[in-house]
């Protein structure tokens, strides 16, 4: 069926309460294929992506057990990114704003205040993480400055001196690219990913060179299962890379509503996506399996890596192209959404600049280096959080698919009138809002309950069962009251 609906650019009569220049329909949508393909390789070339990657062949997993894991866990997330990037790329507006069709005008600030809270905790961690490959280079380049990385002697709020100012120095540099536009993003990000696999590639030669052909081991653990006893880990791994991957999911209308037509996203994303995140967990397993006959050890980490070698020109370019990935995949994955998220919430009083602004101040306040030092508290934020994104994405994807077969009042969007169609009650669809909370307690118990029968295990599917739930029940609601 093809998407019934009006567009037009910001119109008079739109509502000032729930529109601003950044969350008005686009007037032209220009990016392309390799601009998807480019968000997606800055997505997955980081630090996190790396070490996801390399762990899931130390789970006991054959080599090729692993890449059938990975294979269907990314194509789960490239059908997935194609459904929830449709209805943004027809209409021109961002996730928050589509979410208005299904949560109401107002109930749309629901789905992006925790999708937003999450992307902050987020963005605080991996500006952390980059502020750790940048001490490397800061350390290596002046050894002085070893005595100002030990939190015990020079240390503030579980931080070390040199860590305030390498996140500091992270801290100004992402919200600069972020405050230039998102014209100037898509051009960092165009850069982003290529980059990595250059030194990525660098890296692998030069571990070939001094290891041999013969040194490469796509089994970095003990193999441990086999037959039907690997497929409950295969499953967990592949519920890994879904996982991994869904909080830019969720709000990937935030790009794809740049998207010149819905087949350049669809191309972007099987470029991105499938071919891309396959060739570079090779190149992962390929390059941390060399680590082992030319460091004596497995190092999973590439920042660590890159400090083992010998030479100060390649720990810099190394460690430096880490931290501008890493930069990277925060902007578009825990920079921008935030940005519309809160902009959502009071369109006159924040911008998209504003709402990116409060996300960064946030990542501060949280001091994320103690969420990453704790896993007890990272338990019980981020993955709490987590479990509410996958019931979100199953309302937002049975009420576009199933309830209004893809049809879409774009005007609608943006009046609180009684009458308009997204009005619902006081603005506010309560057959979504009980969809999601069902959902999200019922993901939540395995989390919670961690103690009871096989709730770890269960606890892996989290987005899963939230989805499902979210799905089917907003659907039999809204066919209910229709």
């Amino acid at each position: 069926m093809t998407d019934t609906m009006s567009r037009e650019p910001a119109a008079p009569d739109h509502d000032p309460r729930l529109t601003n220049e950044d969350l008005a329909p686009l007037p032209a949508q220009t990016w392309g294929s390799y601009n998807i393909f480019a968000f997606w390789m800055s997505d997955v070339h980081s630090v996190g992506g790396y070490v996801t990657a390399g762990s899931l062949f130390v789970l006991g997993l054959s080599s090729w057990q692993v890449l059938i894991s990975l294979v269907v866990g990314i194509s789960i997330v490239y059908v997935f990114c194609n459904l929830v990037a449709k209805p943004s790329q027809a209409t021109g507006v961002p996730y928050p704003v589509i979410c208005r069709t299904v949560f109401g005008v107002l109930g749309a600030n629901i789905p992006a205040i925790i999708r937003g809270l999450i992307a902050v905790a987020w963005y605080g961690i991996q500006t952390y993480l980059a502020s750790v490959a940048l001490n490397v280079v800061l350390i290596k380049l002046f050894s002085g400055l070893a005595p100002y990385a030990d939190v015990n002697q020079y240390g503030f709020l579980g931080l070390p001196l040199l860590g305030w100012v390498s996140y500091a120095v992270l801290w100004v540099a992402q919200a600069a690219v972020f405050w230039t536009g998102m014209e100037s993003i898509r051009r960092f990000i165009d850069f982003c990913g290529p980059a990595v696999y250059v030194v990525m590639f660098l890296l692998c030669g030069y571990l070939i060179y001094q290891a041999g052909w013969g040194a490469i081991d796509l089994d970095l653990g003990e193999v441990r299962y086999s037959g039907f006893d690997a497929l409950p880990v295969m499953l967990g791994a592949i519920a890994l890379v879904v996982s991994y991957f869904s909080g830019p999911m969720l709000n990937f209308g935030d790009f794809s509503r740049y998207g010149r037509s819905f087949a350049a996203v669809r191309r972007g994303n099987l470029l991105g996506l499938p071919l891309n995140f396959l060739m570079f967990s090779i190149l992962v397993v390929v390059t941390a399996s060399l680590t082992v006959p030319v460091f004596g050890e497995l190092i999973t980490d590439p920042v660590t890596t890159v400090a083992r070698i010998d030479s100060t020109f390649a720990i810099v370019l190394g460690a430096l192209t880490f931290t501008v990935a890493t930069i990277g995949i925060n902007i578009v994955a825990n920079f921008i959404s935030p940005a519309f998220d809160f902009s959502n919430v009071s369109p006159q009083r924040i911008s998209w600049r504003a709402g990116g602004m409060i996300a960064a101040v946030g990542s501060v306040l949280i001091t994320p280096w103690n969420l990453y030092n704790n896993p007890e508290v990272i338990h019980y934020t981020l993955e709490v959080l987590g479990a509410f994104i996958g019931p979100l994405f199953g309302v937002l994807i049975a009420h576009y698919y199933v309830v209004s077969r893809q049809q879409v009042d774009v005007h609608a969007m943006f009046t609180m009138s009684e009458n308009g169609k997204y009005f619902y009650r006081g603005g506010y669809n309560p057959k979504a809002i009980i969809a999601t909370a069902v959902g999200a307690v019922l993901a939540l118990v395995p989390v919670l309950w961690s103690g009871g029968p096989g709730m770890v295990t269960t606890a892996q599917y989290t987005w899963f069962i939230g989805m499902a739930v979210g799905f089917v029940l907003h659907t039999l609601l809204s066919r209910r009251r229709a």
